[in-house]
Protein backbone atom coordinates (compact mmCIF):
# COMPACT_ATOMS: atom_id res chain seq x y z
CA UNK A 1 0.00 0.00 0.00
CA UNK A 2 1.58 3.54 -1.03
CA UNK A 3 2.05 6.04 2.25
CA UNK A 4 -0.30 8.80 1.51
CA UNK A 5 2.30 12.76 0.38
CA UNK A 6 1.47 15.83 0.72
CA UNK A 7 0.02 15.62 -2.52
CA UNK A 8 -3.42 14.44 -1.36
CA UNK A 9 -3.84 17.61 0.66
CA UNK A 10 -4.87 19.25 -2.29
CA UNK A 11 -3.30 22.31 -4.32
CA UNK A 12 -3.59 25.92 -3.44
CA UNK A 13 -2.26 29.18 -5.78
CA UNK A 14 -0.17 31.84 -3.69
CA UNK A 15 -1.15 35.54 -4.68
CA UNK A 16 -3.32 33.48 -7.48
CA UNK A 17 0.12 31.86 -9.15
CA UNK A 18 2.59 30.19 -6.70
CA UNK A 19 0.57 26.56 -6.50
CA UNK A 20 1.39 24.23 -3.27
CA UNK A 21 0.51 21.20 -1.63
CA UNK A 22 -1.80 23.11 1.36
CA UNK A 23 0.12 20.35 3.76
CA UNK A 24 3.63 22.64 4.32
CA UNK A 25 6.26 22.15 6.94
CA UNK A 26 6.80 24.57 9.39
CA UNK A 27 10.90 24.86 10.10
CA UNK A 28 10.96 27.10 13.89
CA UNK A 29 11.13 22.98 15.38
CA UNK A 30 14.82 22.28 13.22
CA UNK A 31 16.49 25.24 15.51
CA UNK A 32 17.77 24.70 19.31
CA UNK A 33 16.05 24.05 22.66
CA UNK A 34 13.71 27.91 23.30
CA UNK A 35 14.17 28.57 19.38
CA UNK A 36 17.97 29.57 20.07
CA UNK A 37 20.80 28.69 18.07
CA UNK A 38 21.72 25.13 16.30
CA UNK A 39 19.29 21.87 16.92
CA UNK A 40 20.28 19.44 19.17
CA UNK A 41 20.77 16.94 16.67
CA UNK A 42 21.98 18.42 13.34
CA UNK A 43 21.91 15.36 11.57
CA UNK A 44 18.44 14.71 12.05
CA UNK A 45 17.55 18.31 11.17
CA UNK A 46 18.73 17.75 7.86
CA UNK A 47 17.10 14.54 7.43
CA UNK A 48 14.19 15.90 8.10
CA UNK A 49 14.91 18.74 5.44
CA UNK A 50 16.01 16.21 2.91
CA UNK A 51 12.50 14.11 3.59
CA UNK A 52 10.29 16.75 2.18
CA UNK A 53 10.60 16.39 -1.25
CA UNK A 54 9.98 12.87 -1.02
CA UNK A 55 6.67 13.33 0.91
CA UNK A 56 5.40 15.42 -1.45
CA UNK A 57 6.22 18.58 1.00
CA UNK A 58 7.03 21.76 -1.25
CA UNK A 59 6.05 24.38 0.59
CA UNK A 60 8.55 25.52 3.46
CA UNK A 61 7.73 28.24 6.25
CA UNK A 62 10.57 29.56 8.39
CA UNK A 63 11.89 33.12 9.65
CA UNK A 64 14.39 34.89 10.49
CA UNK A 65 13.94 34.82 14.07
CA UNK A 66 14.20 31.33 14.20
CA UNK A 67 17.44 30.42 15.69
CA UNK A 68 17.67 33.20 14.71
CA UNK A 69 19.40 32.95 11.21
CA UNK A 70 19.48 29.10 11.99
CA UNK A 71 16.71 27.95 10.37
CA UNK A 72 17.42 29.83 7.13
CA UNK A 73 20.56 28.57 6.97
CA UNK A 74 19.71 24.92 7.48
CA UNK A 75 17.25 25.02 5.11
CA UNK A 76 19.62 26.28 2.24
CA UNK A 77 22.01 23.07 3.36
CA UNK A 78 19.92 20.48 3.21
CA UNK A 79 17.82 21.84 0.39
CA UNK A 80 19.51 24.34 -2.09
CA UNK A 81 18.93 24.80 -4.94
CA UNK A 82 14.93 24.68 -3.99
CA UNK A 83 13.89 22.64 -6.66
CA UNK A 84 10.14 22.89 -6.82
CA UNK A 85 9.69 24.24 -4.02
CA UNK A 86 8.34 27.39 -2.41
CA UNK A 87 10.62 29.23 0.58
CA UNK A 88 8.49 31.64 2.65
CA UNK A 89 10.13 33.37 5.32
CA UNK A 90 9.27 36.44 7.44
CA UNK A 91 10.64 39.00 9.45
CA UNK A 92 9.24 41.54 12.28
CA UNK A 93 10.69 39.78 15.84
CA UNK A 94 14.11 40.16 17.29
CA UNK A 95 15.47 37.72 19.34
CA UNK A 96 16.56 38.88 22.63
CA UNK A 97 17.23 35.16 23.71
CA UNK A 98 15.35 31.97 24.28
CA UNK A 99 11.80 31.65 23.89
CA UNK A 100 11.96 35.50 23.71
CA UNK A 101 10.28 37.64 21.36
CA UNK A 102 10.37 41.42 20.50
CA UNK A 103 8.73 42.94 17.80
CA UNK A 104 10.72 44.94 15.74
CA UNK A 105 8.50 47.51 12.54
CA UNK A 106 11.18 49.85 12.06
CA UNK A 107 11.51 49.97 8.27
CA UNK A 108 15.10 49.37 8.13
CA UNK A 109 14.85 46.23 10.44
CA UNK A 110 12.38 44.97 8.39
CA UNK A 111 14.25 45.75 5.36
CA UNK A 112 17.46 44.47 6.25
CA UNK A 113 15.80 41.03 7.53
CA UNK A 114 14.61 40.89 3.67
CA UNK A 115 17.86 41.40 2.37
CA UNK A 116 19.85 39.15 4.74
CA UNK A 117 16.79 36.13 4.65
CA UNK A 118 18.12 36.52 0.86
CA UNK A 119 21.67 35.76 1.52
CA UNK A 120 20.68 33.03 3.68
CA UNK A 121 18.58 31.17 1.82
CA UNK A 122 20.85 31.63 -1.82
CA UNK A 123 18.18 33.41 -3.45
CA UNK A 124 17.44 36.57 -5.76
CA UNK A 125 13.92 37.10 -4.64
CA UNK A 126 11.41 35.56 -1.47
CA UNK A 127 8.72 33.97 -2.92
CA UNK A 128 6.48 34.28 0.49
CA UNK A 129 7.61 37.03 2.79
CA UNK A 130 5.50 37.87 6.08
CA UNK A 131 5.67 40.52 8.73
CA UNK A 132 5.81 38.50 11.21
CA UNK A 133 4.10 41.08 13.46
CA UNK A 134 2.54 44.86 13.43
CA UNK A 135 4.65 46.55 15.75
CA UNK A 136 2.49 48.40 17.85
CA UNK A 137 5.38 51.13 18.82
CA UNK A 138 5.63 52.23 14.38
CA UNK A 139 3.30 53.74 12.44
CA UNK A 140 1.66 50.13 10.44
CA UNK A 141 1.66 52.40 7.36
CA UNK A 142 5.42 52.88 7.75
CA UNK A 143 5.79 48.80 8.28
CA UNK A 144 3.50 48.02 5.37
CA UNK A 145 5.03 51.11 3.02
CA UNK A 146 8.20 49.32 3.43
CA UNK A 147 6.80 45.62 2.12
CA UNK A 148 5.30 47.58 -0.54
CA UNK A 149 8.45 48.96 -1.70
CA UNK A 150 10.70 45.87 -1.62
CA UNK A 151 7.63 43.75 -3.45
CA UNK A 152 8.20 46.88 -6.45
CA UNK A 153 11.73 46.59 -5.77
CA UNK A 154 11.73 42.79 -6.43
CA UNK A 155 12.80 41.36 -3.61
CA UNK A 156 9.60 39.55 -2.57
CA UNK A 157 7.10 38.12 -5.22
CA UNK A 158 3.88 38.13 -2.26
CA UNK A 159 3.77 39.37 0.70
CA UNK A 160 1.21 38.06 4.08
CA UNK A 161 1.07 39.06 7.45
CA UNK A 162 1.36 36.42 10.81
CA UNK A 163 -1.43 37.21 13.99
CA UNK A 164 -3.61 40.02 12.38
CA UNK A 165 -7.39 40.65 12.40
CA UNK A 166 -9.70 41.37 9.81
CA UNK A 167 -9.50 45.10 9.68
CA UNK A 168 -5.68 45.18 9.86
CA UNK A 169 -5.70 43.08 6.93
CA UNK A 170 -7.78 45.38 4.90
CA UNK A 171 -5.32 48.57 6.17
CA UNK A 172 -2.71 46.48 4.52
CA UNK A 173 -4.75 45.75 1.48
CA UNK A 174 -4.10 49.65 0.76
CA UNK A 175 -0.40 48.98 0.24
CA UNK A 176 -0.22 46.09 -1.04
CA UNK A 177 -2.02 42.19 -2.04
CA UNK A 178 -2.01 40.42 0.95
CA UNK A 179 -1.20 36.64 -0.06
CA UNK A 180 -1.87 35.22 2.95
CA UNK A 181 -2.59 35.35 6.81
CA UNK A 182 -0.43 32.97 9.44
CA UNK A 183 -2.19 33.02 12.19
CA UNK A 184 -3.19 30.72 15.49
CA UNK A 185 -5.62 28.43 14.51
CA UNK A 186 -6.62 24.54 15.57
CA UNK A 187 -9.20 22.19 16.50
CA UNK A 188 -8.80 23.90 20.11
CA UNK A 189 -8.08 27.29 19.25
CA UNK A 190 -11.03 29.18 16.92
CA UNK A 191 -10.13 32.43 17.84
CA UNK A 192 -9.23 33.51 13.88
CA UNK A 193 -12.37 32.15 12.79
CA UNK A 194 -13.44 35.29 11.77
CA UNK A 195 -9.76 36.07 9.55
CA UNK A 196 -10.40 32.45 8.22
CA UNK A 197 -13.82 33.27 6.67
CA UNK A 198 -12.54 36.62 5.23
CA UNK A 199 -9.61 34.81 4.19
CA UNK A 200 -11.33 32.06 1.78
CA UNK A 201 -13.91 34.85 0.87
CA UNK A 202 -11.02 37.09 -0.83
CA UNK A 203 -9.15 33.48 -2.02
CA UNK A 204 -6.10 34.66 0.62
CA UNK A 205 -3.66 31.53 1.92
CA UNK A 206 -4.52 30.98 5.49
CA UNK A 207 -1.52 29.27 7.42
CA UNK A 208 -2.43 27.84 10.68
CA UNK A 209 0.24 28.02 13.20
CA UNK A 210 0.34 25.10 16.03
CA UNK A 211 -2.06 23.65 13.49
CA UNK A 212 -2.09 20.17 15.34
CA UNK A 213 -2.99 21.43 18.96
CA UNK A 214 -6.34 19.65 20.65
CA UNK A 215 -6.25 20.17 24.13
CA UNK A 216 -8.77 18.31 26.41
CA UNK A 217 -10.38 17.11 23.62
CA UNK A 218 -8.41 14.33 23.00
CA UNK A 219 -8.96 13.12 26.01
CA UNK A 220 -9.65 9.28 26.27
CA UNK A 221 -13.70 8.59 25.83
CA UNK A 222 -13.49 12.06 24.18
CA UNK A 223 -15.43 12.33 20.14
CA UNK A 224 -11.86 13.18 19.24
CA UNK A 225 -10.62 10.00 20.55
CA UNK A 226 -13.26 7.81 19.05
CA UNK A 227 -12.76 9.48 15.87
CA UNK A 228 -9.29 8.46 15.66
CA UNK A 229 -9.37 4.87 16.81
CA UNK A 230 -11.89 4.44 13.73
CA UNK A 231 -9.51 5.68 11.60
CA UNK A 232 -6.58 3.81 12.97
CA UNK A 233 -5.23 7.58 13.48
CA UNK A 234 -3.62 9.45 16.30
CA UNK A 235 -5.60 12.46 17.91
CA UNK A 236 -3.36 14.97 16.56
CA UNK A 237 -3.30 13.62 13.23
CA UNK A 238 -7.36 13.90 13.00
CA UNK A 239 -6.85 17.03 14.50
CA UNK A 240 -4.67 18.08 11.18
CA UNK A 241 -7.23 16.16 8.55
CA UNK A 242 -10.02 18.67 10.68
CA UNK A 243 -7.99 21.91 9.73
CA UNK A 244 -7.10 20.81 6.03
CA UNK A 245 -11.26 20.05 5.36
CA UNK A 246 -11.84 23.33 7.24
CA UNK A 247 -11.16 24.98 4.14
CA UNK A 248 -9.72 24.98 0.82
CA UNK A 249 -7.41 28.14 1.48
CA UNK A 250 -6.20 26.66 4.59
CA UNK A 251 -2.67 25.64 4.79
CA UNK A 252 -1.22 23.68 7.60
CA UNK A 253 2.39 23.50 8.67
CA UNK A 254 3.05 21.22 11.12
CA UNK A 255 6.76 21.24 12.16
CA UNK A 256 8.95 18.93 13.92
CA UNK A 257 12.73 17.71 14.20
CA UNK A 258 12.15 14.09 13.73
CA UNK A 259 11.93 12.02 11.02
CA UNK A 260 9.60 9.96 11.99
CA UNK A 261 7.02 12.41 13.38
CA UNK A 262 7.21 14.30 9.80
CA UNK A 263 6.22 11.19 8.61
CA UNK A 264 3.01 10.81 10.59
CA UNK A 265 2.09 14.41 9.99
CA UNK A 266 2.10 13.76 6.67
CA UNK A 267 0.22 10.89 6.87
CA UNK A 268 -2.85 12.93 7.60
CA UNK A 269 -3.73 14.17 4.51
CA UNK A 270 -4.67 10.93 3.47
CA UNK A 271 -7.05 10.98 6.21
CA UNK A 272 -10.73 11.95 4.43
CA UNK A 273 -12.97 12.56 7.51
CA UNK A 274 -16.82 12.05 6.66
CA UNK A 275 -19.11 15.05 6.90
CA UNK A 276 -20.66 13.36 10.35
CA UNK A 277 -16.91 13.60 11.65
CA UNK A 278 -16.68 16.98 11.10
CA UNK A 279 -19.65 18.41 12.20
CA UNK A 280 -18.97 16.32 15.45
CA UNK A 281 -15.52 17.77 16.08
CA UNK A 282 -16.70 21.31 15.28
CA UNK A 283 -19.69 21.16 17.52
CA UNK A 284 -17.13 19.36 20.25
CA UNK A 285 -14.59 22.22 19.65
CA UNK A 286 -16.72 25.40 19.44
CA UNK A 287 -17.20 27.54 22.41
CA UNK A 288 -20.33 26.94 24.84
Amino acid sequence: MTKPTAAESGPFAIGGDLTVNRLGFGAMRITGKGIWGEPEDRAEALRVLRRLPELGVNFIDTAQSYGPEVSERLIHEGLFPYKGLVIATKSGLERPGPNQWTPNGRPEFLRNGVTTSLKRLGVERIDLWQLHRIDPAVPRDEQFGVIAAMQKEGLIRHAGLSQVSVEEIEAAQKFFKVATVQNLYNLADRSSESVLDYCESHGVGFIPWYPLAAGDLARPGSVLDGIAKKNGASPSQIALAWVLKRSPVMLPIPGTGKVSHLEENVAAAGITLSDADFKALDAQARPK
